[in-house]
């Protein structure tokens, strides 16, 4: 006999077995039963009355080849060592059960510690030695900080960045585009098997008859965005991957940071883009990353200290836009018109002076905070 346990991992499998019952159904289906297990048995004029649910994810449910699927694939995992976490049980790293499309069903093979800050460095993978050498000189910086690094384990950047983490003793997280039943790339087996006895872990939300589909790679792209407080990316040409990572990131909320490079290195120019649509910040250098990482190294104590001073020699204009940045942390352009009063076009020449004599920064997505 099952415990209650086993029972709603089960039925959670078998749901997102279905391809019409997506994370975003999922959850539709656990709010109106309560449970996955509910969710399976629920009546079907029941069913129908839910937004979104229509007469084909009806049908689906109940099906018997995908509880087949699950027993299986339960079996598989309790052999294999992998641990299922299911979203709506609050079993999914803090940072990722935040986002709104985060995955239903987790999988995970070895552990590390939660509670160290996650920073995803995601990049081309045509990765070249400029891209290389910022992320073996940043993982160098952070050695012996608490700091884990999070990537997608693909040839060029994602592979360098998990490496290079392990040469400074930094567990590292990557998240696969396909279930546990293969590992690809194959040529990363031995740095995946590293990972593992190094304090990391592999994820996925692939069940074990998933492969490596293009589709599933922009999947795995939100779930390396919504680990970390902090998307680092290197290298990237127009399209590629790690933009749509940037996204998820920007729509996450998380804040993005590109390395500049030349407009005639085809792998800059992605990169040069995020910056140029404000969808990550510059970085100038490597302290920039790190210096962004502080706070989230540093704990909490309380408000032991007042808000930081009104830097002199303000105008009145300057005064009142800093003193609206500082009481609204992250606060975005258009917000900072309405507390202003000020219209856009006047908000940005002094937004840009504030900035260069160091008194504010410049966030992704156009929000602004005090220095």
């Amino acid at each position: 006999m099952k415990s209650p346990m086993s029972e709603e991992i089960l039925y959670s499998i078998a749901l997102r077995k279905s391809p019409l019952i997506g994370d975003i159904n999922f959850r539709k289906l656990i709010q109106l039963a309560g449970s996955a297990k509910e969710a399976w048995h629920l009546r079907k004029d029941l069913l129908m009355k839910a937004d979104g649910i229509g007469a084909q994810i009806v049908k689906e449910l109940g099906n018997d080849d995908y509880l087949t699927f699950a027993e299986k694939e339960l079996q598989y995992c309790e052999k294999n060592n992998i641990r299922i976490r299911l979203r709506h049980l609050n079993e999914l790293p803090n940072l990722l059960s935040e986002c709104e499309d985060a995955p239903a069903v987790l999988y995970q093979k070895g552990n590390w510690d939660e509670t160290r800050t996650n920073l995803s460095v995601v990049g081309t993978r045509n990765a070249t030695a400029y891209g290389r050498s910022f992320i073996t000189e940043l993982c160098a910086e952070l050695k012996g900080k608490p700091v884990t690094v999070v990537s997608g384990l693909a040839l060029g950047t994602d592979g360098h960045a998990h490496a290079e983490a392990l040469q400074n003793r930094l567990p590292t997280v990557a998240v696969l585009a396909h279930g546990f039943h293969r590992l690809y790339p194959a040529k990363h087996r031995a740095l995946a098997e590293r990972i593992l006895a190094d304090n990391g872990a592999l994820l996925t939300e692939f069940n074990s008859s998933q492969d490596p589909n293009p589709e599933n790679f922009i999947r795995r792209n939100r779930i390396v965005a919504g680990l970390s407080p902090i998307t680092v990316v290197t290298e990237s040409a127009y399209g590629g991957g790690s933009i749509s990572t940037a996204g998820f990131a920007n729509q996450y909320n998380r804040e993005v940071f590109a390395l500049p490079g030349k407009i005639t290195d085809r792998y800059s120019q992605g990169c040069n883009m995020l910056i140029a649509l404000h969808k990550a910040r510059i970085i100038v250098s490597r302290q920039d990353v790190i210096d962004e990482l502080q706070p989230e190294l540093t704990p909490q104590v309380g408000s032991l200290f007042s808000p930081k001073e009104i830097p002199a020699k303000l105008t009145e204009e300057q005064e009142l836009l800093f003193c609206a940045i500082r009481e609204n942390d992250g606060i975005q352009l258009d917000d900072l018109a309405v507390h202003t009063a000020l219209p856009t076009h006047k908000l940005m020449p002094l937004l840009l002076q504030l900035e260069m004599d160091g008194h504010i920064r410049t966030l992704s997505g156009r929000q602004y905070q005090v220095t």
